[in-house]
């Protein structure tokens, strides 16, 4: 991998313009970091010629017309980008009079491409609300266990070597982003704003998702952030607003669900919830569903007060509706949602899972003291901050005038919350979830049954890739449906199946309360493998420095494995990455020996290098690898996104697992862990800062921690998260692990 030593700079104010050398160092050789979202404090230092750079940008936005400035070049932890265009944004968080403005860096607006970790855009604001400096990094660090929600960090900026101060620096929502949560970059794609644009005809408060029959009335409340979808944006509308019976064909009622049980627990009322029609965004995925997208938490934890009743008083915050604003008439998404009862259900029992993983135990305030103690030196050095130092240790506990304490709202709302009917009503329970056959075969059907009590309606949601959408089958205690006897607590349903992995949780519910299995579904979910004899064993489709192939280049590659206890020749099969051409690359007469492995480089080369070569290659964003038989017959095939750097796709157990990602075990047996049930995808274990010199700081994990050094010798050990003292610690790499999760950590 190559990087830039920048080995001087010099910063020479010459006749008022700032001129800016830089003298390099080409040199080789891997370096182990922070990505620019990972929590921490990036160091961004911008670089104007212009010297009324802050004139021009106040002016721009003044103009309201999207005008960028050229910063000649913005260092962002020492890695340079050049030609980068900055905008003031915000709307009351702006004000020309601030010397700490919130900014918008987009770093390809001249150089096409210039990104730094994949992302173009960070956006940066100013704590201009908020005293504990904690709000909006701690809101989205919760909402991204449950729905697709920004990354956040911390930014210290420079301007022409003058501090700034620290800000927030955010994910922006855009194609990126989309692609990441929805696999997929060209949907239909909005902006909730009051955008100030007058429509003739359209008149009247701007309500939250409303239907027009004429479609230009969109135009005040929303920013199209994709080309032409007026249309398509009132076809949902108008099935949201007048055919709500058909909702889920148009809409993702559980993203819709989560976004408002979040938002309603944490009191983020400068948003949708409380009929504010802006901070959040829409986008369509490639299933023909709209989801909301939350926004802009910088208001999160009962900063914003508009459009309650005055006073505001402590306990209109701590005591806010659970079902707030579901009788506003042009509040669309509230009205209709909670006109349905299961909906409701759903949504407490979304309240109730967030409930009981962040609040119930304190996690959100542990996690907020740390941010704290993260960012506390760089608060006290912050020339330009909105509040004081005491006020900053303060509020995570305590008022600040007029702005509740975070641990004074959450505490007291906890409270206010279990003594409401809706959470003191018994779900059912949902328990040994199991499968008849035991062992699915592709192309076959399998019987999936649950011991549930207390419910009165059940169903099993499925699907074959994270792309698609669950479908729903309804699960019975009838004794017909492979269920067993009649009225025993034992519900089924018979489902085909092909030759993907099965996803799927279960919802039940009762008249009085609902609950998910798992509790975060859909953002989690359940995995049952679907493995013949033949499998696709392992993919890498991120291969930077992992395995080289027989020419030394580092290819994506498929292992596959041969459960089987005789050969099998491989001739008239193929490998494909596209369902509708499954014949794309056809295997040569090879054979994969009994018990044994066999792999296929991803690389383009054919025939013209020696081993096995296909003629494509594989995408780390969004992937599938297709097995099929002389027959025509799909035989395994396997759905994977944003594929992590040098890690295996594979199935643990060896052979006949689900799909996890881990340490790759090219040609070999893939290493078990402890358990295979309730596998994650997603792992939210984390270290900060990292690198580090003094102190380490560990979030999402309940389960104890080791770290080893890079002789494997284990340095460290506790069972809670708590802040680590390395200072002693000899230089170089660590190991963090934490249940089936790594993180590499660095002392410097």
């Amino acid at each position: 991998m190559l990087f830039y030593i920048f080995l001087t700079l010099q910063k020479l104010y010459l006749m008022n313009k700032l001129a800016l050398s830089i003298t390099f160092l080409f040199i080789t050789f891997n370096v182990y970091t922070q990505e620019v979202f990972d929590i921490g404090v990036r160091q961004i230092e911008i670089f104007f010629s212009e010297p009324n750079w802050n004139d021009t940008l106040n002016a721009y936005y003044a103009n309201g017309l999207g005008e960028r400035l050229i910063a000649d070049s913005i260092l962002i932890d020492g890695l340079a980008d050049q030609d980068v265009g900055i905008k003031y944004k915000g709307n009351s968080s702006y004000n020309v009079n601030n010397n700490k403005n919130p900014m918008n860096i987009k770093l390809d607006y001249i150089q096409n491409g210039q990104s730094i970790n994949g992302y173009n855009v960070l956006k940066l604001s100013n704590g201009f609300r908020d005293p504990s400096f904690v709000r909006e990094i701690l809101a989205y660090d919760i909402a991204r266990d449950y729905m697709p929600a920004p990354k956040a960090t911390y930014a210290n900026v420079f301007v022409n070597g003058t501090l700034l101060g620290l800000y927030t620096c955010v994910q922006s929502i855009d194609d990126d982003f989309t692609n990441e949560n929805f696999y997929e970059r060209k949907g239909p794609f909005f902006k909730v704003e009051n955008t100030g644009i007058s429509v003739p005809g359209c008149f009247g408060p701007l309500g939250i998702l409303e239907y027009y029959s004429d479609t230009n009335c969109y135009q005040r409340a929303y920013e199209m952030q994709s080309s032409n979808d007026w249309i398509k944006l009132g076809n949902f509308l108008d099935t949201l607003n007048n055919h709500f019976n058909e909702i889920e064909n148009v809409m993702d009622i559980d993203r819709a669900l989560w976004m408002m049980a979040f938002e309603n627990i944490t009191v983020c009322l400068d948003g949708p919830i409380n009929s504010i029609p802006h901070n959040f965004y829409l986008f369509k995925d490639n299933n023909g569903r709209f989801s909301p997208i939350l926004w802009n938490m910088n208001m999160a934890f009962g900063l914003y007060t508009d459009g309650l009743p005055s006073p505001v008083q402590n306990s209109d915050l701590q005591e806010l509706d659970v079902f707030h604003n579901s009788t506003d008439i042009q509040n669309k998404l509230t009205t209709q949602i909670f006109s349905s009862d299961r909906y409701k259900r759903m949504y407490i029992a979304h309240m109730r899972t967030i409930l009981n993983e962040k609040f119930t135990n304190n996690t959100y305030s542990i996690s907020a003291l740390d941010l704290q103690t993260l960012i506390n030196n760089y608060v006290i050095s912050d020339p330009n901050a909105f509040f004081s130092y005491s006020d900053f240790t303060s509020n995570v506990s305590n008022s600040v005038g007029n702005i509740i304490g975070i641990e004074e709202l959450m505490n007291n709302r906890v409270s206010y919350l279990l003594t409401l009917p809706e959470f003191s009503a018994i779900p059912p329970v949902v328990s040994n979830i199991s499968f008849s056959p035991a062992i699915v075969l592709p192309n076959s059907s399998v019987t999936i049954t649950a011991e549930v009590s207390s419910a009165n309606y059940v169903f099993l949601a499925v699907r074959g890739k994270f792309s698609e959408k669950f479908v729903k089958f309804q699960m019975y205690d009838d004794g017909i449906n492979d269920d067993g006897i009649a009225g025993n607590g034992i519900y089924g349903t018979n489902i085909d199946v092909d030759a993907r992995d099965l996803q799927y949780y279960i919802y039940a519910e009762n008249n009085d309360a609902g609950i998910f299995s798992p509790e975060r579904a859909e953002k989690d979910f359940y995995q049952l493998p679907v493995v013949g004899s033949l499998v696709i064993n392992e993919v890498m489709a991120g291969n930077s420095t992992a395995i080289a192939d027989q020419n030394g280049e580092y290819d994506d590659w498929v292992e596959l494995y041969n459960k089987a206890n005789f050969d099998i020749n491989l001739s008239g099969y193929y490998l494909s990455d596209n369902e509708n051409d499954l014949t794309k690359w056809s295997f040569p007469n090879v054979s994969i020996p009994a018990n044994s492995y066999l792999i296929i480089w991803c690389d383009t080369a054919g025939t013209s290098q020696s081993g096995l070569h296909t003629t494509y290659r594989l995408s780390a964003d969004q992937e599938e690898v297709y097995l099929t038989n002389p027959l025509g017959v799909v035989v395994d095939a396997v759905h994977f996104v944003n594929a992590p750097t040098d890690k295996g796709y594979a199935r643990v157990p060896n052979g006949s697992g689900p799909m996890i990602y881990q340490n790759h075990t090219y040609n070999d047996n893939n290493s078990p862990i402890t358990s295979t049930e309730n596998i994650n995808v997603n792992s939210n274990l984390r270290a900060y800062p990292n690198p580090s010199n003094d102190k380490l700081y560990v979030l999402g994990t309940s389960e104890p921690i080791y770290i080893y050094n890079i002789k494997g010798e284990k340095v460290y050990f506790s069972n809670q998260l708590e802040v680590i003292d390395i200072s002693l610690w000899k230089n170089g790499i660590y190991f963090l692990e934490s249940g089936n999760s790594v993180v590499k950590v660095i002392k410097q």
